[in-house]
């Protein structure tokens, strides 16, 4: 019997970081071999794990469509047998957890006979794993056209934000329209530093979320990056992000970390830049954080 956990929530509330430690729990509990399925377009739950990623569902995809338009797929193999072959090939084997990475997604809408297929293949695979912790992106509705398997328990990651408890409340709303049906599913509260303010927990009681728990921040690791970014000559600003996969990688391995500048703009698109003074500041930025470390320690 396999029990299956998915995490959803919007982006830069530590969705990625809570997957991992949850896997990690898991693998330390001796629960039996887990299957991590990356569920996010923008594929990073392999960092968190410290695994290799080559290929990723939507690869294997794109690659057999490309094949079959140009007529090159195999001769006598079925293209359902093709398909089980590569899609069983991209699964990345580590210690006690394996790793599917879903990659692009097909469209909305699109259910054709490839994708059924897909879902069929994934669906199979993850039957052989008594856990499965599935990593999603913000919203719900791409899990239908990924996988037809039920969620066992949801957890929605949201940060200390009205904002991110509406997000959250959204989400909740939605399970009522999923073809997945999702058992149990509860709200946690990360980065909570000074736990609960009255607005937000009446916020959480007008979208009907149950709390499961509040996540608190370590305010020395922010209080000292802020320190250092002040030591460089600028002025600190914080802000939520996407894709934190070095934060997210570090933390994971029990240092918590924040995400620091670098300088880059226009993160992931094709006019992505940076201008060489900025990524001065930054490694001097890095260069005073140590310096803040060692001045505190004393």
């Amino acid at each position: 019997m396999t029990t299956t956990i998915a995490v959803a929530g919007k982006g830069g509330t530590g969705k990625t970081t809570l997957a991992g430690l949850l896997i990690r729990r898991l693998a330390e509990a001796q629960a039996g071999p887990i299957l991590a399925i990356d569920a996010d377009p923008a594929s990073n739950l392999n960092t968190v794990l410290d695994l290799p990623l080559e290929k990723t569902v939507g690869d294997v995809r794109e690659e057999t469509s490309e094949k079959a338009r140009a007529n090159l797929l195999e001769a006598g193999i079925a293209k359902r047998d093709l398909l089980d072959y590569e899609i069983n090939s991209s699964v990345v084997e580590g210690v006690d957890v394996d790793l599917l990475a879903m990659g692009r997604p097909e469209g909305p809408g699109c259910y054709c006979a490839a994708n059924n297929m897909l879902r069929a293949i994934i669906d199979a695979i993850a039957d052989s794993y008594p856990w499965v912790v599935i990593d999603n992106e913000a919203g719900l509705e791409h899990l239908s056209r990924r996988t037809t398997r039920d969620v066992d328990v949801l957890f929605i990651v949201s940060d200390a934000t009205v904002r991110g408890i509406t997000t959250a409340g959204r989400i909740a709303a939605l399970l009522g329209e999923l073809e997945t049906k999702v058992g149990r599913h509860y709200l946690i509260v990360n980065r909570a530093g000074g736990g609960l303010t009255p607005e937000l927990e009446r916020a959480i009681a007008e979208h009907g979320l149950e709390l499961l728990v509040v996540l608190p921040d370590d305010p020395l690791v922010t209080e000292y990056a802020e320190e250092a970014i002040r030591r460089a000559g600028l002025t600190p600003k914080r802000s939520s992000i996407r894709g934190g996969t070095d934060g997210a990688r570090l933390t994971f391995m029990g240092v918590p970390t924040p995400n620091l500048f670098d300088g880059s703009m226009n993160f992931h698109g094709k006019k992505e830049w940076v201008p060489l003074e900025w990524m001065d500041k930054a490694v001097e930025t890095v260069l005073h954080l140590l310096g803040v470390w060692v001045d505190r320690s004393r």
